[in-house]
C-alpha cells in the first residue's frame, strides 16, 4: 500500500475506497448524525451526546465498508486523513459533486 503524506494525495485514494453510492450514503448519514449530536451537546451539555458522535460516524461508515464496499476502512491506517476526508466528502455531497441517490 502506498504511503500517503498529504491530505491532497490521500483524498483520491479515499474516494476510490468509497466507489459505491451506498457507501457514500452510509457515510453521509453517519456524518449527519455527528453534527446532530454535536449540536445536541451544545444545546444540552449532555455528555452522552459526545459519546454518540464517534459511534454514529464510525458505525455507519464501518458497516458500509464491511458489508457494501467489502474493504478495510482507511481509518485504521490513516485516522486523521480519513476523518478529514469524510467531512470533505460530506460537503461535496451537499454541493452535488457526488451522487448518493
Amino acid at each position: 500500500m502506498k504511503k500517503y503524506t498529504t491530505l491532497k494525495e490521500f483524498y483520491p485514494y479515499y474516494l476510490s475506497e468509497h466507489s459505491d453510492k451506498y457507501t457514500k450514503l452510509f457515510h453521509f448519514i453517519g456524518t449527519s448524525f455527528t453534527f446532530f449530536f454535536l449540536f445536541a451537546f451544545i444545546a444540552t451539555f449532555n455528555v452522552f451526546c459526545l459519546i454518540l458522535i464517534p459511534l454514529s460516524g464510525y458505525g455507519f461508515a464501518w458497516v458500509s465498508h464491511f458489508f457494501i464496499e467489502k474493504n478495510k476502512p482507511a481509518t485504521f491506517t490513516y485516522p486523521f486523513y480519513s476523518l478529514v476526508s469524510d467531512y470533505i466528502m460530506f460537503f461535496e455531497i451537499l454541493r452535488g459533486k457526488h451522487k448518493i441517490f
